[in-house]
């Protein structure tokens, strides 16, 4: 029964590829970031939703069911552009969710600040950056520690605590978000006019700062390195991405007007509102004691979403390195089968970043500029795999699809194009500063993100430029080879055979 929890044959079901996909992508941290929108943020989440959801959705269902060899967007670029730039596509996976691993943390402290018994000490404690930085590290490695166990571990621990810490309180805070608007007797925090929800487009600077809402939608793609542990992966995988996307759209928009109720405009803090709406509704509905149980699993959540992005990235970058090129060291496994030395060498880089972001003295202004830089980082990815997703159908037209986007080649074109355009429209936004939040010097800001992007895409092109042989052992047999390596032609020539890569030699 495909639709069980766990399968007969062991693999990954529907309902667990879609609860990994959903607590990948779902984070009730970023809600607040919306809710100074009010109904506006509706706008931005179904534009979002449709220039980039569900085009990355369905890109990701047909590349990873017409290229279920391991490797993932690494597989996929590197069929259309060849490895040099699939290294880059892999090394931006691996790379953003580094640097969003402190943002994302920072919010799991502040949940588990908010579980005492006064609110006005919980936010004292949530502002303490002993607190805060003490909880990221033990959240992360202890999430480094459970993905080490491997595939059955951490795929069980993101489908519980997904449903603990993601699902029911989004629900929780849906229900009672609108039960406080007919029921409490009190004004909405924010207006309720239909002219509300098309945003003032005069004002430029509300436009950059929603083009962060393409990073709440990011990671649909992620577990598709694990179509190959999917039971029924040309049938399953699609459905499954379908229930995660609508999931995801419902639980985002109605959340973030959930908290614009209760939580005035000038009041949202970026790190602190979501438990503040929490403990304002419940208050209301006279279950305070709910709150601190409401913030544990809020924390759980975290924990659930970090446990399945250390294990994703760190496992397609394993992949890669057994395909020669990354250096033995960077191999290496445990008896899991877990990448082992780049799980670790993460955390450490982890650890740093996120100890000189807790101490800088404006949290909210590093959170802001983290964030970016992560949106950034990923939609150079994006960028890529929409890229890829077309040239594949021109170099290799004829390669068995099990999904395909319909509408032939022009259908191709019309998503895929649809999703790089918004990409890139929220990648040139990216680089230029907010005037909601506070983030120093204009100069600086841009400066710091033009930097360290040019920095980190230049890092797996040197790493590309300094591969050697003996990188790859020719006792692992991991990573199948390209398309065109088997034919011997080069990528972007086109490729006529109407067979899957395994077997283009027998």
């Amino acid at each position: 029964m495909t639709s069980s929890i766990k399968t007969k044959k062991g693999g990954i079901s529907i309902f667990a590829l879609a609860m990994l996909n959903i607590v990948a992508v779902v984070s009730l941290r970023g809600l607040p970031a919306e809710a100074e929108y009010g109904l506006s943020s509706i706008f931005y989440y179904i534009f979002a939703a449709v220039v980039f959801l569900v085009p990355v959705s369905l890109v990701a269902a047909e590349l990873a069911t017409g290229w279920s060899e391991k490797g993932g967007v690494f597989r996929w670029v590197g069929e259309a552009f060849g490895p040099r730039v699939a290294l880059v596509a892999i090394f931006m996976l691996w790379i953003e969710v580094t640097v969003w691993f402190p943002t994302a943390l920072t919010f799991g402290s502040v949940s588990l600040a908010f579980m005492g018994p006064d609110q006005s000490w919980d936010q004292a404690l949530s502002q303490n950056k002993f607190f805060v930085l003490g909880i990221v590290l033990a959240i992360y490695w202890l999430a480094t520690f459970i993905a080490l166990r491997g595939t059955a571990a951490f795929s069980k621990v993101a489908k519980w605590g997904g449903l603990i810490g993601t699902v029911i309180p989004g629900i929780v805070l849906i229900v009672l978000g609108f039960s406080y608007l007919f029921f409490s007797g009190r004004p909405p925090q924010v207006q309720l006019s239909w002219d509300n929800i098309i945003p003032d487009f005069s004002n430029f600077n509300n436009v950059v700062l929603a083009a962060s809402i393409f990073l709440f939608y990011a990671g649909m793609e992620m577990n598709a390195i694990h179509v190959k542990e999917v039971d029924d992966a040309p049938r399953n995988y699609p459905i499954a991405i379908a229930i995660a996307a609508i999931g995801t759209v419902c639980v985002f928009v109605l959340g973030t007007l959930a908290i614009a109720f209760v939580i005035p405009q000038q009041d949202i803090s970026l790190t602190q509102s979501l438990l503040v709406a929490y403990n304002d509704m419940f208050a209301w509905a006279g279950i305070s004691w709910a709150a601190p149980i409401m913030a544990a699993c809020l924390a759980l959540g975290v924990l659930a979403g970090v446990v399945g992005w250390v294990a994703g990235p760190s496992s397609a970058l394993l992949v890669v390195a057994k395909g020669g090129y990354l250096p033995r060291f960077w191999q290496h496994t445990n008896k899991n089968g877990m990448a082992t030395h780049i799980m670790m060498a993460q955390a450490f880089l982890v650890t740093m970043i996120s100890t000189v972001f807790v101490v800088l003295p404006s949290v909210q202004a590093a959170y802001q500029i983290l964030s970016q830089l992560t949106v950034v980082l990923y939609l150079i990815m994006y960028l890529l795999m929409f890229a890829a997703a077309i040239h594949l159908r021109y170099s290799q037209p004829n390669r068995p699809r099990p999904y395909k986007i319909p509408g032939g080649d022009m259908g191709m074109w019309i998503i895929a194009g649809v999703g790089f355009s918004g990409s890139l429209l929220a990648f040139i936004f990216s680089f230029i500063p907010p005037s909601q939040i506070s983030v120093g010097s204009p100069e600086e800001y841009i400066g710091f993100l033009v930097v360290l992007t040019v920095v980190f895409v230049a890092v797996p092109l040197f790493i590309y430029k300094a591969r050697q042989p003996h990188w790859k052992d020719p006792a692992v047999t991991d990573f199948a080879p390209f398309t065109w390596e088997v034919e011997d032609t080069h990528p972007g020539i086109i490729n006529p055979s109407d067979k899957v890569t395994h077997t283009l030699n027998q």
